[in-house]
């Protein structure tokens, strides 16, 4: 991950209402529901930063319980699960997958092609039912971006070199105060 600077809220939720607004009408907007995480997100947390995510990254986000739009079948368990588990469980559910859940079927084909637009995560879930059971309780937890992420990765838009934008509520950077041990210590030095 780097980390790209240090950014105030209210531009955050600037850009998200940008790209997301509220009132636009289709199918299960969810974006009030994204607003309010943010909100949940700065409350808990305070703090927020401009980053780029790696794809690995992106994979390893853990994403909350997700029934799929209202559709007849979990996308993602009240345990979590993270994008890259997320992308292999619709893959290998395939066309039964859509069927059950076509409001999620649409968002994931929507966003195979829509504009790569930021993601919004937290290093500690929200205080919401839906984040409740989930078993990773630190690291880069979704906020909003859910079927994009997933979308990108089955689209193979998620590529190696490339970032993707995310803000990122919390400290998602290592604190530099801390002293790593040097590269030639090894487990078991007696003098590291």
């Amino acid at each position: 991950m780097r980390a790209v600077r240090p950014v105030a809220f209210d531009r955050v939720r600037a850009v998200y209402l940008r790209d997301h607004p509220a009132d636009r009408s289709h199918a299960a907007n969810s974006n009030r529901d994204g607003d309010q995480a943010l909100a949940m997100a700065h409350a808990l947390l305070g703090s927020w930063s401009r980053v780029r995510l790696t794809r690995e990254e992106v994979l390893g986000v853990v994403l909350p319980w997700h029934l799929s739009e209202g559709g007849g079948v979990e996308l993602v368990p009240r345990s979590g699960l993270t994008v890259g588990e997320a992308a292999e469980r619709v893959r290998a559910g395939g066309a039964g997958m859509a069927e059950a859940n076509p409001l999620c079927a649409e968002k994931l084909e929507l966003f195979r092609r829509a504009p790569l637009t930021p993601v919004y995560l937290s290093t500690r879930p929200v205080p919401h039912s839906d984040y409740g059971d989930l078993r990773v309780r630190t690291g880069l937890i979704h906020l909003d971006g859910l079927h994009r992420m997933i979308a990108w990765e089955l689209a193979g838009r998620l590529s190696p070199g490339e970032g993707v934008e995310a803000f990122v509520a919390g400290s998602p950077v290592p604190d530099p105060n801390r002293h790593p041990r040097p590269a030639t210590a090894r487990t078991g030095d007696p003098h590291p």
